[in-house]
């Protein structure tokens, strides 16, 4: 679900999940955004080689995986601006409460809208790791409401950094419409300058009236908002191998009749109580039988002798 959670637009693609993109002469080391941009280095390292985030700089994306991306940030972004909107009062975090420049959850709405159609609440749900996710992040808008700078900071940032990268790498590779349909998480209309605003972000930041203590507890949430990052991740990764080449638009993607059926993700969860069967194994089991392959044959030996009489 990469908004790329850094960014740096100019960088190389092993960059491109990094924030600062220009050195601030005017910070200390003791400053928020500096603990934050040094204290998640490692995390960054490691998201950025996910393989579902490589392969998206690559341009190695389906269509339905994209999706179902689209559909995790969703729940995500819903979580956040539901906990951003319920502490916009409070001073741990009302300095950085920017609901017309940043909230993301109507763009994706649209996105959704669009892949989907305007049924689109009953196509989706929340899958186990964003759950996991979204359930982080409610419990700190309502027990820990100075850790909501930590995930706020690490998506938002990101989404203006290498979030522009990933918006152009997805509209080539899936071939969307020029119309900026179906990439509208992306676009921030309301910003006119990406830079300077994050820069007015990590000032905002960096005047935050916090202890050393609850910084440290920041940079941890920050990291822990990295592993969630990953672990789905690694689980759109997981159901991406489960699709061959691009699933069929608005239906089940094309399972090759290898494997465990039940094992795939996304298909025991779109199947539900309709059965484990899987279509391919179903035919290849069928075409097994003495009977079948008798009928086969002869439909055979009808079709080339109609197509011999037919080239006379």
């Amino acid at each position: 679900m990469p908004s790329a959670m850094e960014g740096s637009e100019g960088g190389e693609e092993g960059d491109i999940l990094r924030y600062e993109e220009t050195e601030d002469d005017n910070v200390s080391p003791t400053d928020l955004s500096e603990l934050l941009k040094e204290g998640t280095k490692e995390s960054h390292d490691r998201a950025e080689n996910t393989q579902f985030v490589k392969d998206f700089l690559k341009g190695r994306i389906k269509k339905e995986l994209f999706k179902l991306a689209t559909v995790a940030l969703y729940f995500t972004y819903s979580a956040l601006e539901e906990e951003m909107d319920r502490n916009k009062d409070n001073p741990v975090f009302a300095p950085l409460y920017f609901p017309l420049e940043l909230h993301r959850r109507e763009a994706l709405v649209k996105d959704l809208k669009y892949f989907y159609g305007e049924d689109w609440k009953e196509k989706i749900q929340c899958s186990e790791a964003t759950q996991h996710y979204v359930d982080r992040i409610h419990h700190v808008g309502q027990h820990e409401p100075e850790l909501l700078v930590a995930h706020a900071y690490t998506r938002y940032m990101g989404d203006l950094s290498g979030g522009q990268v990933l918006k152009k790498v997805a509209q080539r590779a899936l071939k969307l419409p020029n119309t900026e349909e179906g990439i509208q998480f992306y676009m921030f209309d309301n910003i006119s300058n990406a830079q300077q605003f994050k820069q007015l972000y990590r000032a905002r930041m960096n005047a935050l009236d916090l202890d050393k203590n609850t910084k440290e507890r920041i940079v941890e949430e920050a990291n822990q908002a990295f592993r969630f990052n990953m672990q789905v991740f690694d689980e759109l990764d997981k159901i991406g191998r489960s699709l061959t080449e691009e699933a069929q638009d608005g239906g089940f993607p094309v399972h090759d009749g290898k494997g465990d059926l039940r094992k795939c993700p996304y298909y025991a969860d779109k199947l539900g109580k309709a059965g484990p069967g899987c279509p391919c194994h179903a035919a290849v089991a069928l075409a097994k039988q003495p009977l079948v392959q008798l009928i086969l044959a002869a439909c055979v030996a009808v079709a080339a002798g109609a197509a011999a009489w037919y080239l006379m």
